[in-house]
């Protein structure tokens, strides 16, 4: 633990160790502001020292403040030759260049792609220095966790009997726990499209969007009905297109594989292996005999000829994950670690797969200097979408959509990318057709994100910010959940707080013309027209 405190009472808590609430925490201790950021296990940083390493940055010159200074210090570390072992950075960066925007930008000093243990370390090191105080391996009391006097949050409650007492807190977690156990509102799910007056919300067969299965057997027993569906797919259509329900997109693990022979271990049989998981997908490989490796799964290049391995998604597996107790997203995460370990097994050992796709595959293995420990496997499952906050706005397709758009007020960042939702579901269309569901993918332009989306409802909670589970339609949030934003909107966000707490005032009261300038001052990028220094 950094900065040790004997005394449980910070200005600012940071509850949750993503990307968001790294950035949280050092903008906040840079502020003068004393914090505490909490972290459930011994890693900072989530899905970005966790896997996902190809960056999902479009639109490198939106990136601002802090974010920019993390992806400046990962480009200072790859120009010292010494830190190359396998590959030198002219040779990697040839190879990475259609995947990931360029992977760097020259000018502005930026690169988003890199190793795990080389980000979380940079993070540390930005902890460090900026004085924050890390707890690590605590969590939330879900129950009766969250203390308030009146509208404002005054203390939580950890598992280990640990309290927290602060005048603002943030919450940076993926799951939104913490807004959850303060009584602030918030959806599962998707909307119904008439909610926001939207056209891409709620369940959605993909007829003509994605990967077509339709010739693929839904059945155990090829071509039988009789014999029972396989695992995971729904019977049939839930309902209109359209229409609300529970359901999330499919989650995953962003796995660092290699294949340099001196730092590979093979990957191995799971020994709850279930070869019916993937039978969709042996049968969509036969009948498409020619289809790579790189069809299936997305070997994107990291540095040190490792990747970012993306499209191991568990259809269905993760509907309940956001509102399910500690034990039970631990089996779930257990699921998805072992479905993806299969997969990758399958593809290399499995002789109905084809031969080239075999041989592909038996290059690939877990690197030894990675997340040693646990496994060389990644600390973090990829929650794309958990709880999402109904707050005081409530950032929807009108706000993002490309075409007549509604621009959202009192920006705090920028969002750039593409409507990206991965599918949701598998299922037995009215024709019998198994069918993908829920797919988005739409590409946008750069829009602002509403200052009070990061803001519960003033008559929920005053001392609140939530940077991470925002209030955002399914819709919205499909574009607005990439980690930059998340570590934009976190830096925001400690800007906010402290002007809460040095005005002696709740969230929502901020006044944004007071806000903005020191945004700015901090390089934040809050404009889609600012230029980019």
């Amino acid at each position: 633990m950094y900065g040790e405190s004997r005394e449980n009472s910070f200005d600012i808590c940071v509850y949750g160790e993503s990307a968001a609430g790294v950035m949280a925490a050092i903008q906040s201790a840079r502020l003068g502001k004393s914090v505490v950021l909490i972290s459930k296990n011994q890693h900072v940083g989530g899905l970005v020292t966790s896997g996902l390493t190809a960056t999902d940055m479009n639109r490198n010159d939106m990136v601002g403040g802090l974010a920019r200074e993390f992806y400046q210090k990962i480009y200072a570390y790859y120009l010292n030759p010494e830190v190359w072992k396998n590959q030198n950075r002219e040779e990697f960066f040839i190879k990475s260049r259609k995947r990931t925007y360029t992977g760097k930008n020259d000018e502005r000093k930026m690169q988003w792609v890199y190793e795990s243990k080389v980000a979380e370390r940079i993070m540390l090191d930005m902890l460090k220095e900026a004085g924050v105080t890390l707890w690590q391996h605590e969590r939330l009391k879900r129950k009766k966790g969250v203390k308030k006097n009146d509208l404002q949050i005054s203390r939580i409650t950890l598992e280990s009997g640990k309290t927290v007492s602060a005048r603002v807190f943030i919450d940076a977690s993926y799951e939104g726990d913490l807004l959850a156990a303060a009584g602030v509102s918030y959806m599962v799910g998707r909307e119904d499209n008439k909610t926001y007056d939207e056209t891409l919300n709620g369940y959605r067969v993909n007829y003509n969007m994605g990967t077509n299965l339709s010739e693929v057997s839904p059945y155990r027993k090829s071509g039988y009905p009789k014999s029972g569906l396989l695992p995971y797919i729904d019977k049939k259509v839930q309902g209109a297109q359209g229409t609300q329900d529970k359901k999330v997109q499919a989650y995953c693990y962003r796995l660092t594989l290699t294949d340099d022979p001196a730092n590979r271990i093979k990957i191995t049989k799971p020994e709850n292996y279930d070869p019916s998981l993937y039978e969709v997908l042996v049968r969509h490989i036969n009948l498409n005999p020619a289809m790579t490796l790189q069809k299936i799964i997305t070997l994107t290049p990291m540095p040190n000829r490792k990747t970012d391995t993306n499209h191991l998604d568990f259809f269905g597996a993760s509907y309940d994950y956001a509102e399910a107790g500690y034990k039970k997203r631990g089996d779930i995460e257990e699921q998805h670690k072992n479905y993806a370990l299969g997969m990758l097994w399958l593809l290399e050992h499995d002789p109905r797969v084809p031969q080239h796709i075999r041989d592909e595959m038996k290059d690939w293995g877990l690197p030894k200097d990675e997340f040693e420990d646990n496994g060389n496997f990644p600390n973090h499952i990829y929650v794309r979408e958990a709880r999402r906050m109904v707050g005081e706005f409530v950032m929807s397709e009108k706000n993002v959509v490309k075409e007549d758009r509604t621009a959202a007020p009192n920006s705090i960042g920028i969002g750039t990318y593409a409507l990206d939702c991965h599918y949701v579901s598998k299922v037995v269309d009215e024709e019998g057709k198994l069918r993908y569901e829920g797919t988005i993918f739409q590409a946008t332009t750069p829009y602002p994100v509403n200052y009070l989306s990061i803001t519960p409802k003033r008559n929920e909670c005053g001392n609140l910010l939530v940077p991470v589970c925002l209030s955002a339609s399914h819709v919205a949030y499909s574009s607005i959940r990439m980690e930059p934003v998340y570590m934009v909107l976190g830096q925001s966000a400690a800007v906010a707080a402290a002007m809460a707490i040095d005005g002696n005032m709740a969230v929502q009261d901020i006044p944004y013309n007071e806000l903005a300038p020191r945004l700015h001052a901090l390089n934040q990028i809050i404009e889609i027209n600012a230029k980019s220094k």
